[in-house]
C-alpha cells in the first residue's frame, strides 16, 4: 500500500524535540532579500546575509524541516558524486584541490554552527567508509585512496582489508574499503531545528507553511512576492528549494535544472539485546559501491539503511520492501528484527554531478543540486550564496565557475529516472 509523505512518521520526527507552532506570513511587508527555502541553504544564507545587516526573511512553503534537511540521512561529508582524481583530469589539479578545500571546510562548518547556537543535534566526527562490493570496485579505492594521500596530501583516508571490513561492519560480503576519518553522522531533523530557533531567537524573520506561489519582476527595479494570505516587497530572492522546486509556480525558472530522485530510509528497532548490538560498532556512515548505492549508519541503537531508487514520486512499499530484503542480506543477523520507520524524500540530482550556485538575472540567486550530501555543503554554501546577492567576489570552484544546464528531455525525467535506476540494478545484480 502506497503512502503520503504527509503521513510517514520518521524516526528524526520521532525523536526530535517537537516543532513549534507555524508562523505563517499574513498581510503585506518589505525586506531587502527573501529566501525562498527554509532548509540548510536558506538558513544558512539568511545567517550570512543578517550579519552583513541585511532585512532579510525567510519563507518556507511547508513546516520547517519538511524537505530534504529533514528527511537524509544524517551523513555529514566532504565528498562530491564527482571524485577528486577525475575533476583533476578534467578541469586542473588546481581545481581538484579548491574543490578537496571546500568539502573539508563543509565539513568543519558543521560543529561551529553547532557551537554557535547550542544545538545538541548528536553529532558524531566518526567518519565514513566506503565498502567494496567487488575486487574491481576495490582496487578503484586503492587507487584513489594514494591518489588522495600522493597528490592532494590527504593523511585522513587509509584502506581496510576483507578481515577488517567484516570486524568493522559485521558483514561479511566486502572485499575491503576505504576509510574517511573527516565527516561523521548527526541528527539532521535536531540540526535544522536548532538552526532555526536559533536564528529565530536572534530576530531574524522566519515564516514556515508560507508558500511563495509566484514571482512578479517589478518595471521600477525589485520583486514582488505572492503568497496565499499576502505579499512581501524585495529588492533580491535567493531560492533555495533544491529538489522541491516544483511545489509552487515560483520555483518554475529552476526546476528543470535538476531531476528530483527519490531516496528510501528503513530503520529497525533498538539492537540492544539482539545478536545485531555489536554491528557498526564505530559510528561510522557506510556506503557501497554500488551504481545504486545503499548506505546504513547506526543512530542510538537502531541500524538505518538507506538507498535510490525509482520508487515514484509518493512513497511505495516495494520500494521499502526492497531494501528491507538488501539489509537482511547484508546483515543476517537482523533476520526477524522489526522495521520500525519507513519514510523517503527527494534529492537533486544535476546534469554534471555537482551543486551550484548562481544568478539568473540581477535580482534572482539560486543555490541547489546537492546529489544526495547536502548536510555539509548546503550548510557551507550559504555565506557564498550570500556574498553573491551582495555582489561580492565568490570562489567555489566549480560550484559556481560551471553554468546549472537544463535537464533535456524534462517532462519525460521520471521515464528516465525508472529506465536508468533499472538498468543499474541490472548491472549491480550481474557484478558488473
Amino acid at each position: 500500500m502506497a503512502s503520503s509523505q504527509a503521513d510517514i512518521v520518521s524516526l528524526w520526527q520521532e525523536t526530535a524535540p517537537p516543532s513549534t507552532k507555524p508562523l505563517r506570513f499574513t498581510g503585506s511587508g518589505q525586506a531587502d532579500v527573501a529566501v525562498i527555502g527554509g532548509g540548510y541553504t536558506g538558513l544558512s544564507t539568511a545567517h550570512a546575509l543578517a550579519r552583513e545587516g541585511v532585512d532579510v526573511v525567510v519563507l518556507e512553503a511547508n513546516r520547517l524541516g519538511w524537505g530534504a534537511s529533514g528527511r537524509n540521512g544524517g551523513v555529514v561529508s566532504g565528498k562530491f558524486r564527482i571524485g577528486f582524481a577525475q575533476m583533476a583530469r578534467r578541469w586542473g589539479l588546481d581545481v581538484a584541490k579548491r574543490m578537496h578545500e571546500i568539502g573539508l571546510k563543509a565539513i568543519d562548518n558543521i560543529p561551529d554552527l553547532l557551537a554557535e547556537f547550542e544545538i545538541d543535534a548528536e553529532y558524531q566526527p566518526s567518519g565514513s567508509l566506503r565498502c567494496a562490493h567487488r575486487p574491481e570496485a576495490l582496487a578503484a579505492l586503492q587507487e584513489e585512496c594514494d591518489w588522495l594521500g600522493h597528490t592532494l596530501g590527504d593523511s585522513s583516508v587509509s584502506m581496510l582489508d576483507a578481515c577488517q571490513m567484516t570486524s568493522e561492519t559485521g558483514a561479511t560480503g566486502f572485499f575491503g574499503g576505504m576509510l574517511n576519518q573527516r565527516g561523521g553522522v548527526i541528527h539532521p531533523l535536531k540540526f535544522q531545528r536548532g538552526l532555526a530557533a536559533g536564528l529565530r531567537a536572534g530576530g531574524l524573520a522566519i515564516y514556515d507553511e508560507s508558500p511563495v506561489t509566484g514571482i512578479e519582476h517589478l518595471p521600477r527595479g525589485g520583486l514582488n512576492l505572492h503568497l496565499p494570505q499576502g505579499q512581501i516587497r524585495v529588492q533580491q530572492a535567493v531560492l533555495a528549494t533544491n529538489a522541491y522546486s516544483s511545489l509552487t509556480a515560483a520555483g518554475g525558472t529552476i526546476r528543470r535544472r535538476v531531476v528530483p530522485f527519490r531516496s528510501a530510509i528503513i530503520a529497525t528497532a533498538p539492537l540492544t539485546g539482539t545478536v545485531g548490538s555489536t554491528l557498526l560498532a564505530e559510528g561510522r556512515s557506510y556506503t557501497e559501491t554500488r551504481r545504486m548505492m545503499r548506505w546504513f549508519r547506526k543512530s542510538g541503537d537502531r541500524l538505518l539503511f538507506g538507498g535510490r531508487g525509482a520508487f515514484g514520486k509518493k512513497n511505495n512499499a516495494s520500494g521499502f520492501v526492497a531494501l528491507e530484503k538488501a539489509m537482511r542480506r547484508q546483515f543476517p543477523q537482523l533476520e526477524g528484527l522489526e522495521i520500525t520507520h519507513r519514510w523517503s524524500g527527494l534529492v537533486a540530482m544535476t546534469m554534471d554531478s555537482l551543486p551550484h550556485i548562481g544568478r539568473l538575472d540581477d535580482r534572482l540567486t539560486y543555490a541547489m543540486g546537492y546529489n544526495g550530501t547536502g548536510v555539509a555543503m548546503a550548510s557551507y554554501v550559504g555565506r557564498h550564496t550570500a556574498a553573491m546577492v551582495l555582489n561580492q567576489p565568490v570562489d567555489l570552484g566549480l560550484i559556481n565557475g560551471l553554468a546549472l544546464r537544463n535537464v533535456p528531455f524534462y517532462p519525460a525525467r521520471e521515464i528516465g529516472v525508472r529506465l536508468v535506476a533499472g538498468w543499474y540494478q541490472t548491472l549491480d545484480a550481474f557484478g558488473k
